[in-house]
Parts: C-alpha cells; structure tokens; sequence
C-alpha cells in the first residue's frame, strides 16, 4: 500500500483474519461472518493485549448506532460459536466480569496482509472441539425454538439455537418446523435472528402458517429486546425538543416585548418559552417514540417504517394535545378556539421522519446515532423538512404553537400575548399571513433541529459499571 502504513492480517490457531480482505479463514476456508461481527473479532484481536471494556467496544464497533447489551452479548456468542470457543472454558474469547472481554489466545502471530491467501470455500459451522454432529442435528435445536423459555438464560440458547439452524439450512428448517405446537414463535425466533448469521435465507411470515401471530411475536420480541433503549431515545428527543421549544418561545417573547407599541410585559417572554418547551417536549417525545418503535420493530422497508411510526407517534400526541387544550379552555375560562394539534403533528412528524431515515441510511444495525459532522447534517436535514412542513401548515391556515398563542389571546379579554406587535415590525398591519409564516417555519425549523440532536445522542456510561445511564 503505497504511502500507507500497511494492513496487518493475523493468524491464531488454524484461523486467518484478514481485515482488509475482511475474511476469516480456518484451514483456508472461509467462515462468513455479518460485518458488524467481523468488526468485533478484528477489535478484539488488535487490542488483545488488554481487557476491553463494553463502553469502548460500542464506541468503536457500532460507533454510528446505539444498541443494547444484549446485543453485544448476542455478537460474542456468534463469535465463539464461528471459532469453536467454550465460554466456561474459553480458548480465544473470555468474558471480564462487570467490565467486557479479552481475546486470550496466546499465540497470535501479526504479518503484513500483502500475500493471497489460500484458496477458500465455505467452512462447515461446527466447533473445532466437537465431533461430527449426529445425523439428524435439526431436531434437538427445533425442540428447542419450539420450548417456553423461563429466564433470560434460556431466551439466550433459544437464540442460540435459532442461529445453529439458519448455519445448518434456513429453508430445510422451516419445512421441518411445519406447524408443530408453538410453530409462529418459532417462525418470529428465526426471522429475527436471521439478520445476525451471514448465510442465512429468507424466513417469509406473511403467507406462511400462523402469519398473524409470528408477526405478533416477532413485534413484541424486538421491543421487548430495544426497550431500554428506546426509552433513553425517547428521553433524549424529548429533551431536545423541549429545549428547542424554550428557545423558540423566549426568542418571540423578548421580540414581542420590544416591538414598537406593545405592552407586553417581559413576563410575557418567560411564559411563551415555557408553553413552547412542553409542547415541543411532547411532540419530541411522540416522534421518537413512534420512530424507535418503528425501527426495533421493523428491519426490513426501513425508511416506510420510520417515517410512518414518527408520524403516528406526532399524531397522537398533538390530537391528545388538542383534545387536552381545547376542553382545559373551555371549562376553565370559556373560551372557544379551534386549536389544531393532530394534523400538525402527524405532518411534522413524518416530515421529521422521512428526513431522519434518508440522513441515517447507512446505518444497517441499531438505533441510528451519528456522530460529528454527520449528525449535524441529519439534524439540519430534519430541521429543513420541519420548517417546510410547517411553511405548508401555516400557508393552509393550521398554525402552530405561536398562531394558536395568538389565537387564544384574542378569543380571551385583557391579554398581553397577542402577536399583532410582531407583524408590525414585519410590516404588516396585523398578525397577516406572512408573520405567521415567519414563526411557524422558525418553530419548524427550531422543533426538527433539537428532536434530531437529541434523538442521536449517545448514552452515558458509569465508570464501575457496563450499564447505560442517561444520554449525552
């Protein structure tokens, strides 16, 4: 490599690790692995020499997404199973306990990757250490997919299990799962597992037997596993939103008070920045809920999925908003207004939606979170699709958090807060049709930036702990 420091490849046991052919070989052939695995074993080689710790691995493995411990402990166990490992017994891959792992063979040899390799073929998977599996090898891992697992212990060896089957023929165990008693679990155990065994094949849940309770399972599987997560998501988002909301709030109060003619008391400005940082925390909330449900559930039509889960979860929250505001007004102060709320969350959220899964589409595994320059290009792209679905919403007479402000403020006798002030130092006589504009967009734009920012942050770590705390 030419005025480049040169690759090295390693050689452990009667394997080859071959990071710029990315290859692992035994005895010259090969066995496949998916690339975030591959990942992990050439992470763990290069740093062998040392224990490394969960937080480090995350950091440099799945640096552009976030995913959970199991996940992790899922990836190790493939890697074991691939080198033919014991993990009570480990040759190559030992666990740290409360810190993370180490690769401990001790004979690793590091030479320049300039030569070919051997010939290559696909390595039959079996460990090294075991005999020759007995004739029928596919029933013992069936009835063991098919059984209720009791602890998370036994959820582990179902997946286990489940990766075994797609290594021996994905198709071959399928037709023999049949519909034997707990068929459609099993089905949704091998369709999710599937993503994490390079060869494995298609597992089709529509159309097959018990389509509607294995995608049942498949859906509750997946949250069940992405949970912690997603709620560290959806706390982020909220945050982000919320502050966004703060800022979008005081911004037009500090402008109102100083607008010639008003009489708006600075007070004013405190209390738009906090309407406008609860309802920008609920509607952060509602699409990163809809958009981290979408995603741990559904890994296939990736970008249909997110934008329409952000815009269920806006939806929901803006119509319970509207709902909420609407009666509270009423009974409260008797006041009658038309505040919106569902349609523009639904429309700002799948905005926001198809926006984050175009900027996030190379991610393959995780929950998206891009860091540096990327994710401050995914959070201006949902900032600019924010602040042209708001423009749209404005334009067809829906205001947002602002022109309901102003709408409420006119219904009711005596308020400080209505915005005509603002359009006269746009230049209009009233709080017209460009004013509104102006602010709806700026809310877009404001509510997108802070929701993408704190929709991608990364999670804190302890530093006598693996576990993950709050984000950062």
């Amino acid at each position: 490599m030419t005025g480049c420091q040169p690759v090295p490849r390693y050689s452990f046991s009667d394997f080859i690790l071959s990071p710029r052919r990315r290859t692992l070989l035994l005895r010259g052939r090969e066995r496949p692995l998916i690339p975030r695995y591959f990942d992990l074993l050439v992470f763990l080689v290069e740093r062998r020499h040392e224990a490394v710790h969960r937080r480090e691995i995350f950091d440099g493995v799945w640096k552009d997404a976030i995913v959970s411990d199991s996940a992790l402990s899922q990836a190790v166990r493939t890697l074991r199973r691939t080198l033919g490992d014991d993990s009570r017994e480990p040759r190559f891959i030992r666990t740290v306990s409360r810190h993370g792992y180490r690769f401990v063979y001790p004979d690793v040899v590091e030479e320049v990757d300039d030569e070919a390799l051997p010939e290559t073929g696909i390595a039959p998977d079996r460990p090294l250490s075991q005999a020759v599996p007995a004739a029928d090898p596919f029933e013992p891992l069936l009835r063991r997919v098919t059984d209720l697992a009791r602890s998370a212990v036994q959820e582990e060896e179902q997946r286990d299990a489940a990766e075994r089957l797609h290594a021996l023929g994905t198709s071959e165990a399928l037709q023999r799962l049949g519909t034997r008693p707990r068929h459609a679990f099993a089905r949704a155990l091998l369709r999710d597992t599937r993503w994490d065994v390079a060869e494995a094949g298609a597992v089709p849940i529509l159309g097959a037997p018990g389509a509607i309770a294995a995608a049942t399972a498949l859906v509750r599987m997946r949250l069940t596993r992405a949970r912690t997560v997603a709620a560290t998501r959806v706390a982020g988002a909220s945050l982000g939103g919320g502050l966004a909301g703060v800022v979008a709030g005081a911004i037009g109060g500090l402008m109102l008070v100083a607008a010639p003619g008003s009489a708006a008391p600075i007070a004013v400005a405190a209390v738009l920045a906090l309407i406008g940082g609860c309802c920008g925390a609920l509607g952060g909330g509602g699409v990163a809920a809809g958009i981290s449900v979408a995603e741990a559930a559904s890994r296939s039509q990736r970008m249909a999925s997110v934008a329409g889960g952000a815009a269920a979860g806006g939806g929901f929250v803006g119509l319970g908003v509207q709902w909420f505001a609407r009666w509270t007004l009423s009974a409260l102060v008797g006041v009658q207004v038309e505040i919106g709320g569902g349609l523009e969350g639904l429309s700002l959220g799948a905005a926001a939606g198809l926006a984050y899964g175009l900027s996030t589409a190379g991610v393959d595994w995780g929950l998206p979170a891009p860091r540096g320059r990327r994710r401050l290009a995914a959070a201006a792209a949902v900032a600019a699709a924010c602040s042209v679905a708001a423009l749209a919403l404005t334009l067809a007479g829906r205001p947002l958090v602002g022109g309901t402000i102003h709408l409420i403020a006119e219904a009711s006798r005596g308020s400080q807060a209505m915005l005509t002030p603002l359009g006269q130092l746009i230049g209009e006589t009233d709080f017209g049709p460009i004013t509104r504009a102006v602010i709806g967009t700026g809310e877009g734009t404001l509510f997108g930036f802070g929701l993408a920012l704190g929709l991608t942050r990364r999670p804190r770590w302890s530093r006598t702990s693996h576990r993950m705390l709050t984000p950062r």
